[in-house]
């Protein structure tokens, strides 16, 4: 493929522009569902008039259906994106930095979405998509599936939808609420992901950030020790990855803490830990949630986080090597492939 992509660019290089221009416009609409023009021309920077030209093309080919209220993407339009999902990726590059990731850090697969989530909400919404869609392909029997919170998987929820593999799975919370907005906590994330999907769920409802002395009495709580049974029987986990000090601050820890995590050179934050540059774990949190020695038995470990401002962090859980499958975005990537 990527020998007639590069005889193409070379006697006409015009057609790949405007495949790529046509293929940018199905796939936006296809992630937000339902947009008007103005909406969409703002979004990609053109003109309403070349929009239009070109969204007049799109549905005479039987790709869009346009309404007072919008456009959207046919089922002959998401079939035809499907397709030509391998081949955009060549042509923008991306499959050389899946394959780069998937080298330096050993991972199963890697998916590289273009953009930057720090800058664009549809790059965030089409992490969701690609996630949702790793982790349909991850599930193929009944299983437990652990989830943690943020806005990053929030756009995973979004992206679900029926599956029979799904149907019979149970998701639970990977850990319990760290101070965010409650739509993004892991116990809101894990319903609606059940719900999404045609699933069941189960519910920690305790805080993530523990004293010493709490912790130790609620563990001895029937009702959470038997819950924390089962988030430890998880066979997939999904969840974001976040820089060291917002994390920490989220959960509200002490001042010595964060100096503590500056001092040790704390960068990425997953699930509870923190690790440094080179991937050790500089820091835990005395949390309920799935621990360290519980990911052993997970089949199916789910990184899904991107921007540019998190590349290193992204890297530093990377190191660590417990990964199997990152879902990131084309800005982190050249970060943290250029990094390292």
């Amino acid at each position: 493929m990527r020998a007639v992509l590069e005889m193409q660019k070379q006697l006409v290089p015009d057609v790949l522009d405007i495949v790529k221009k046509r293929y940018t416009i199905l796939h936006y609409v296809l992630i937000y569902r339902l947009v008007g023009r103005r909406t969409l021309a703002a979004a990609l920077n053109m003109t309403e008039r070349v929009l239009r030209a070109e969204v007049d093309f799109l549905k005479e080919q039987g790709l869009l259906e346009v309404e007072s209220f919008g456009m959207r993407v046919t089922p002959s339009g998401k079939r035809l994106l499907d397709e030509m999902e391998p081949m955009i990726k060549e042509l923008f590059g991306y499959s050389r930095m899946e394959e780069a990731l998937k080298e330096k850090f050993s991972l199963r697969d890697a998916i590289v979405v273009p953009g930057d989530s720090d800058e664009s909400d549809y790059t965030k919404k089409e992490m969701g998509r690609a996630a949702a869609a790793a982790l349909r392909k991850a599930v193929t029997e009944e299983t437990v599936i652990a989830v943690t919170g943020g806005s990053t998987l929030a756009e995973v929820a979004a992206q679900l939808t029926p599956s029979s593999a799904l149907k019979g799975s149970l998701f639970v919370p990977a850990r319990g609420g760290i101070g965010e907005s409650v739509e993004f906590q892991a116990n809101t994330l894990a319903s609606v992901m059940a719900k999404k999907t045609g699933g069941q769920y189960r519910l920690l409802h305790v805080p993530d950030h523990l004293g010493e002395e709490a912790y130790h009495s609620l563990i001895q709580e029937p009702n959470i020790r038997e819950m924390i049974q089962v988030m430890k029987s998880a066979r997939i986990l999904l969840h974001g990855i976040g820089e060291a000090t917002v994390m920490a601050k989220r959960r509200k820890v002490e001042q010595a803490t964060l100096a503590e995590l500056e001092r040790s050179g704390a960068r990425g934050e997953a699930f509870g830990y923190y690790f440094d540059r080179t991937g050790q774990v500089v820091y835990r949190m005395p949390t309920l949630g799935l621990k360290m020695e519980d990911l052993k038995q997970v089949d199916t470990l789910i990184a899904v986080a991107g921007g540019g401002s998190k590349g290193g962090c992204i890297a530093a859980v990377l190191r660590h090597g417990l990964e199997h499958i990152l879902v990131t975005d084309e800005a982190a990537a050249r970060y943290i492939l250029q990094e390292a």
